[in-house]
């Protein structure tokens, strides 16, 4: 039998013991209700099949959304470097509350199977943990659920956070919280996560079997065997600290280059995030002048207060830092996970 078909036998699901016959059958059940569950079943399907691998789709952050094909054993290989990393052991428990729709969502089960964690799930939503009473050892969440979570994540040990960056002001919120909480770096390419850092800290240390470089773009290339068969160029720009350390600074692609200065939006949003409590990000539009002329979304409606004049009075922004214009939108356009959807954002400005 395949590594990947086996069920550890200290694996629960919502307190109970499955042979993998009865899974089966708990997943025929799932797969045929109407709401979150149905993602489940529909995945522990594909799961207990024979096939070594299975079908995901990306999240469409970055673009739109493509499948991708995983193997299966090189899931398993992902969830036993978590469970390395993170010291997790037989009967720990585990709360999935994320979509099992994306990878992320799917890992958690995989963990689970095969570390024989006892893992329970909810019903995704903004604030997963409202009707929570129990400890749990681990989970996973996006920064979107954490923010609203915050009064019950001592109900988490140890908390993994992707998706999305966190915010400078979601973190000085998290400095108070009992919970170890780590914030993750990946893609579905790398089958989740393939480094993780602590909240306080400023670099992603990598997880067993992988090791880090850079391109002449001082781009992240990735090379872990245990989960791609190929090493992986990014598009990601970071500080190499080690060939297993490294601090992102944003991404290659959303460079601006304005006026022949280039601008990383990414450096620019941790500041501004000290000044803007509300979810935002810097873009450019096009402009006769600069060719690419930097702007500032905000996710509010309208407000009076001039926020560029009171940016200009700052000494933290360089001129060319400080957003020519401000743009107040209702609602970003996100994808399932939450992450917001910059280009789709940007568009809405011309309508």
């Amino acid at each position: 039998m395949k590594h990947f078909s086996s069920i550890n036998p200290k694996f629960k699901l919502n307190g109970i013991s499955y042979t993998k016959d009865q899974l089966c059958s708990l997943a025929v059940e799932l797969a045929e209700k109407e709401n979150f569950k149905k993602e489940i079943g529909s995945f522990l399907q594909d799961w207990l099949s024979n096939s070594p691998t299975l079908i995901v789709h990306t999240s469409g952050s970055t673009g739109t959304p493509k499948p991708m094909i995983l193997q299966k054993q090189q899931m398993v290989n992902s969830a036993l470097a978590t469970g390395s990393f993170f010291n997790l052991k037989e009967s720990d428990t585990a709360l999935l509350c994320l979509p099992a729709s994306y990878i992320a969502g799917k890992m958690m089960l995989v963990r689970a199977l095969v570390l024989g964690l006892e893992i329970d799930f909810v019903e995704p939503s903004s604030n997963p943990l409202k009707e929570i009473n129990k400890k749990y050892k681990f989970s996973a969440m996006v920064p979107m659920q954490v923010y609203n979570c915050l009064h019950n994540l001592h109900f988490i040990d140890t908390l993994i956070i992707g998706g999305a960056a966190v915010s400078l002001d979601l973190k000085e919120k998290l400095k108070s919280v009992s919970t170890h909480l780590f914030e993750t770096y990946g893609m579905t390419e790398t089958i989740t996560h393939i480094a993780v850092k602590e909240i306080k800290s400023d670099s992603f240390k990598t997880l067993p079997n992988v090791t880090v470089s850079l391109d002449n773009r001082n781009c992240l290339v990735i090379n872990a065997p245990k989960v791609s068969d190929v090493i992986i160029t990014t598009n990601d720009v970071v500080k190499l600290i080690t060939e297993n350390e490294f601090k992102w600074l944003g991404r290659f692609d959303n460079i601006i280059n304005s006026g022949g200065i280039k601008l990383n939006p990414e450096q620019i949003e941790a500041k501004l995030s000290d000044y803007i409590k509300t979810d935002f990000f810097v873009s450019s539009v096009p402009d006769p002048v600069l060719e690419n002329k930097l702007v500032l979304l905000i996710e509010e409606e309208q407000k009076n207060e001039d926020i560029i004049a009171y940016l200009k009075k700052s000494t933290v922004f360089t001129s060319y830092e400080i957003p020519k214009e401000v743009y107040y939108i209702s609602n970003f356009v996100r994808t399932e996970s939450g992450k917001i959807q910059r280009t789709k954002t940007l568009e809405l400005l011309k309508k």
